[in-house]
């Protein structure tokens, strides 16, 4: 939890937020993502100063648990003095004990962020996702808490005024963001009518803008003519001298086949995962992942 300090900001963790959404779709499958097509509305997890600080809290947490389709998952919330933003204990369950920080009795309204992002340690715990490292696996955390949603409510907590700045979560503002627009390329929902928040508005545009850039890479047809160009100089580099990546940052490689024609692999805009396909022309490729349909120009 930034309080008060400097915010990170740009993508320093993309390529673990892309590995996590990758993880996501192995270990749950497309059929068990696509059941948190809808996400956390905000009345069902709105906190009123008037609310009893822990009748409140137990009632959002509910809500969150219901959400994550954990029915048989009891949190017990309290509040103390700590660093971070929360902490909760993975024990064998089915009750669970979540610590808030003290901070939050006065802002209440960030008490559905914090315990969002707690209650998905307890679905990634029981799904057996994690990956290594307190670092990596908090992302992990925060991606999957974005993207199965109900992580608007954390991006939703990033609020700088004149005399405060408050961000809550591991990844920066522009990465939730872009986590937020993948899954509404996914289910075409549309989160930005919720944030009360003008820096969290802000971020998730920035988020959108990254996310459509992966829509418009070589060898997919949506791709931008020096993209396009850059493709085909690498294409005639590879079928006269031998395969390999194009240049450095390239988004592609091409790979020879002895048994086939020349394959170019590249990453699914969707779920990242590698997808490795003929050079021959318009392709029309389906990830066998996220099932997305790509139009491609190999």
């Amino acid at each position: 939890m930034a309080n008060g300090g400097p915010v990170e900001h740009g993508y320093p963790h993309l390529e673990t937020v892309r590995a996590a959404v990758t993880a996501l779709y192995r270990r749950l499958s497309y059929d068990t993502i696509h059941q948190f097509a809808t996400s956390v509305a905000p009345a069902d997890v709105a906190f009123c100063d008037t609310d009893d600080l822990h009748l409140g809290a137990q009632r959002v947490a509910r809500e969150l648990v219901r959400h994550y389709r954990l029915p048989d998952a009891r949190m017990v919330v309290a509040f103390r003095e700590m660093e971070h933003a929360a902490h909760i204990e993975l024990a064998a369950g089915p009750e669970y004990f979540v610590e808030l920080n003290d901070r939050f009795r006065t802002h209440r309204r960030d008490i559905g962020a914090a315990l969002a992002h707690e209650i998905m340690h307890v679905y990634l715990h029981r799904v057996g996702l994690s990956f290594a490292g307190t670092r990596d696996n908090e992302i992990l955390t925060d991606t999957a808490t974005t993207y199965l949603g109900a992580g608007w409510l954390l991006l939703d907590a990033y609020r700088v005024d004149g005399a405060s700045s408050q961000k809550l979560g591991y990844l920066t503002p522009e990465e939730f963001g872009y986590v937020l627009a993948k899954r509404s390329l996914v289910f075409g929902e549309d989160p930005s009518v919720w944030f009360t928040s003008a820096q969290a508005y802000e971020a998730y545009g920035r988020g959108l803008e990254r996310a459509r850039f992966d829509e418009r890479q070589p060898p997919l047809t949506a791709a931008g003519w020096a993209g396009r160009r850059r493709y085909a100089r690498d294409r005639r580099h590879a079928q006269g001298v031998r395969a390999g990546p194009g240049d450095a940052g390239a988004p592609y490689a091409f790979v020879h086949d002895p048994q086939g024609p020349l394959r170019v692999t590249f990453a699914c805009p969707t779920c990242r995962q590698r997808i490795r396909i003929p050079v021959r022309g318009r392709v029309r490729a389906r990830c066998g992942l996220c099932r997305t349909v790509l139009e491609c120009d190999t």
